[in-house]
């Protein structure tokens, strides 16, 4: 599969579970109220697939434009209602109830958020140890002293485990805070407190490699170049390459490590190379040519090998976090929460100026994501999966007409005034929601495209 179509299926696929989620949560409010619902469609537009069931007759539909999704139901404001269906009308139902079906949409996708992360602190995952790499030269984890190989132990006084846990710590405190004590431990397990200057990227934004710009980088250790596993119908299948293989030299150039093996193959898509290899103690040559595969928009050479690194160096290297059943909803539940509010927390600073409107992702931006995470496994691309649901959510309740969060705020004024809406206000606040959206769309489409032409 291309790497185009590896992307937009991972993206097609993640958009559509979280729009059935989604508008799954309304039509089982509904259905819960008793609103007689017509309509549950996957997209919007012309039905290419629609098909009626139960008892109401529900036309269950995918339509042509896949960005969204929505429930239609027996509503005399959208249209004339049999007499018999007056009752089951979402317009004649008490305040409570609509309120009850609006608000369900996006609880489902915190509801899905915390079943995908249950399920992945119960069953465990294995993820990168907090190790750092030398830091990068005049940058500000090399003004705060680390060094390579150091392992964080505690960001801010936060208990850290994994590479993902350090940097969502960072991230949580450098939204207010410019210096962040990192307690380390190096190889002769000396313990250090180091202050880190986060201020370089609370205006540049996160997104892409924000710790990189921080100078900060994962620990990698010089492995010798040694093939472990060797990938059925790949280039290095075709050539006779085998596990146990050790890389001398390719073109000539003698190889000191993994990393200048690795350099060397994905700097040379299409171009044949002449590998000099130690084979059961005796020196050999082999000529492989690189696949050319698309990586982000650029062309590198891959050649279908990994490196052989025995259990001793993975253990250094990796850890498997992993709970109880209870322990880990616990976990799920605090993690929904967290990234829910900080999200909250976060929008209201691109508000106010203190965050940068860059952070605003659009659906390429999207795509690439969820492309980057399925590729690096099921695990990750379930995380991604959990983090969209809950961005879903969060969105989907702002203030804004149109959106779920609109409609409350009018359920709420109808509540106050004892009285619904009038007609006109809605219009008006309908067109002010779409201004707002619109011009949303075209932060986030801006900064889709600028992400693409500046790398």
């Amino acid at each position: 599969m291309s790497g185009f179509l590896y992307y937009l299926t991972a993206f097609v696929l993640a958009l559509g579970i979280l729009v059935v989620v989604h508008e799954f949560g309304h039509y089982l409010a509904a259905r819960w109220v008793g609103v007689k619902v017509l309509r549950f469609s996957v997209g919007f537009g012309r039905p290419l697939w629609a098909k009626r069931l139960g008892v109401d007759g529900t036309e269950w539909a995918i339509a042509a434009f896949p960005l969204g999704g929505y429930v239609k139901m027996v509503d005399e404001r959208e249209g004339e209602v049999a007499v018999e269906d007056l009752p089951r009308s979402f317009n004649r139902q008490p305040v409570l109830s609509r309120m009850l079906i609006v608000v369900a949409g996006p609880a489902a996708n915190f509801l899905l958020a915390i079943v995908l992360y249950w399920g992945l602190f119960w069953h465990g995952t294995e993820e990168f140890k907090p190790l750092l790499s030398a830091p990068v030269a005049a940058s500000a984890a090399a003004a705060a002293g680390l060094e390579d190989g150091e392992l964080v132990l505690k960001v801010a006084g936060d208990k850290v485990q994994t590479w993902q846990e350090m940097r969502w710590l960072l991230l949580q405190r450098a939204v207010d805070q410019d210096l962040i004590d990192l307690e380390v431990i190096n190889a002769r397990h000396e313990i250090s407190l180091r202050r880190l200057d986060v201020s370089p990227v609370r205006q540049s934004g996160w997104e892409g490699d924000a710790l990189g710009r921080l100078g900060l980088g994962l620990f990698r250790p010089q492995l010798p170049a040694v093939f472990g596993t060797v990938s059925g119908n790949s280039a290095a299948a075709d050539a006779g390459l085998l596990s146990g293989d050790e890389v001398l030299a390719v073109d000539g150039q003698a190889i000191g490590n993994w990393s200048d093996f690795v350099h060397i193959v994905r700097g040379s898509p299409g171009k044949p190379l002449a590998l000099d290899l130690l084979r059961n103690g005796q020196q050999i040559t082999v000529r492989v040519t690189p696949v050319s595969v698309d990586e982000q928009g650029q062309e590198v050479g891959r050649i279908g090998v990994a490196v052989s690194d025995g259990d001793h160096s993975r253990a250094e290297l990796m850890v498997t976090v992993s709970y109880g059943p209870l322990a880990a909803l616990s976990k799920a539940v605090a993690e929904t929460w967290d990234k829910s509010t900080f999200t909250l927390l976060m929008i209201g600073k691109m508000i106010t100026g203190e965050v940068s409107w860059r952070n605003i992702s659009g659906p390429v931006t999207i795509a690439d994501y969820a492309g980057r995470s399925a590729r690096l496994g099921v695990d990750y691309y379930i995380k991604f999966l959990a983090l969209v649901s809950i961005s879903l959510g969060v969105l989907n309740l702002l203030p804004i007409p149109i959106l779920d969060g609109g409609h409350l705020l009018y359920y709420l004024v109808e509540i106050i005034k004892r009285g619904p809406v009038s007609e006109r206000s809605m219009e008006i606040g309908q067109k002010i929601g779409m201004a707002l959206l619109f011009l949303l769309m075209a932060f986030a489409f801006y900064n889709d495209i600028n992400r693409l032409f500046s790398g």
